[in-house]
């Protein structure tokens, strides 16, 4: 079943769109399959591409991710793009299912419609990514179920919930503090706004970064140019062997060793690193003066 099968079931299925109860209705139409039915349609699917089979099972099965998709109501998400999402893991499920494996369709699909449900939720719950990592990913959607009170989690609660999930409190203490933080735009909502709030956005306490003051990065640049050319002026200053051995030292990208310094001139690789210690000390009381 190709990516194209996919594409076509999507754009001849009913579109959870602005009227939520006509999409409904119209889902509830189709009839739960008998294990006969699906078998034989999963059948002309897998062996010879049957668009019309990957169709009737899809549709038949839609009843089943609304289902699912209600139960996610309590994120704030409008449910239409719940079951949109919750459609698209029920058509690669479809694409996946193997009437050999001996289970039903819907056991099948439960974990695919999940997870785009998930990943859906994840990505629009807020601003910023409040769970990046798997344990993370795992506490965001079962914190909320293991609270058996309003309010913070006390230390026995906490250490209960982490041997629940297995995960470390520690990360249950973190995911807790973020699913209860709340986001906050950057800058006063409106331009001009002498609202006392305007000053507890970010954009009143936070500072920028010294590269984006423009005279600080010309101040920045002039004296790295004028380092620059101090050194290189002090360089100048030795003679050629010990201004090479600097060079090959301390200012190329791959570094000499100082046996490697030592076969070149023809001396001990001790000679080499004597040399290096005078210049620079010759070097520092030339930038000092």
């Amino acid at each position: 079943m190709s990516n194209a099968l996919v594409a076509t079931q999507a754009m001849t299925l009913p579109v959870a769109g602005d009227s939520l109860d006509s999409y409904l209705r119209e889902v509830y139409r189709y009839p739960v399959l008998s294990a006969e039915r699906e078998h034989e349609l999963a059948v002309r699917l897998r062996d010879s591409g049957d668009l019309q089979a990957a169709r009737e099972l899809v549709l038949s099965h839609l009843r089943f991710v609304v289902k699912i998709a209600r139960g996610y109501n309590g994120y704030g998400l409008p449910l239409a793009d719940l079951i949109q999402e919750g459609g698209i893991g029920l058509m690669k499920a479809v694409k996946r299912f193997d009437p050999d494996y001996g289970v039903r369709l819907v056991s099948f699909a439960v974990h695919w419609i999940k997870s785009e449900i998930h990943e859906y939720i994840l990505r629009n719950w807020r601003i910023v990514k409040v769970a990046t990592t798997k344990a993370q990913r795992k506490l965001f959607f079962n914190l909320r179920s293991s609270k058996k009170r309003l309010g913070w989690f006390n230390r026995e609660e906490v250490e209960s919930v982490a041997e629940d999930l297995g995960v470390t409190p520690e990360t249950v203490m973190e995911m807790e503090s973020r699913l209860s933080g709340q986001d906050i735009a950057f800058d006063p909502v409106t331009a001009g706004d002498e609202d006392d709030t305007a000053s507890w956005t970010p954009a009143a306490y936070l500072a920028a970064p010294a590269a984006a003051d423009p005279a600080l990065a010309l101040e920045q640049s002039d004296q790295e140019q004028h380092d620059n050319s101090d050194l290189h002026a002090a360089l100048a200053q030795l003679d050629e062997r010990t201004r090479i051995i600097l060079e090959q030292r301390w200012l190329s990208d791959r570094k000499a060793t100082l046996h490697e310094l030592a076969d070149r001139f023809g001396v001990s690789a001790e000679r080499i690193r004597q040399l290096e210690k005078n210049a620079i000390g010759k070097l520092k009381k030339t930038l000092a003066a």
